[in-house]
């Protein structure tokens, strides 16, 4: 059997019940799950390397998720870490500011567990 070392997704989010929501719909398989509650631990967690996804809360205290994901994505060093704004915010404008921001995608609260997986394993597939 084929070892694998964990995909790993870095969940950011202030909300301590929706990061363990997300940590708990993830954790079977070789996926390890960490999180962070504001934009900045965020920022500098991506930025110390090895998440193969970035789930990203729009709203943050301090530094907003739009920030991190301009940061990370003009960062030659981040900018290949697929990041997905998950968020409220459900507005066209909305959309539009976390693409321009460099986002790969987008993911609507609430959101389903087989949607994170559906999107875990087309990434995994695609790192193997």
């Amino acid at each position: 059997m084929e070892s694998r070392s964990p995909f790993r997704i870095l969940v950011v989010e202030d909300e301590p019940v929706i990061r363990e929501l997300v940590r708990s719909m993830l954790h079977d398989g070789p996926v390890e799950v960490e999180t962070a509650s504001t934009g900045a631990d965020g920022l500098r967690l991506v930025r110390e390397g090895g998440f193969q996804l970035v789930l990203l809360d729009v709203v943050l205290p301090g530094m907003d998720g739009l920030t991190v994901c301009r940061l990370l994505k003009a960062d030659p060093s981040t900018a290949g870490v697929p990041l997905y704004m998950l968020t409220a915010k459900t507005r066209r404008a909305d959309l539009e500011a976390a693409l321009a921001a460099g986002a790969n995608g987008y993911i609507h609260k609430p959101f389903r567990g087989s949607e994170l997986m559906e999107l875990v394993e087309r990434l995994r597939a695609t790192a193997a």
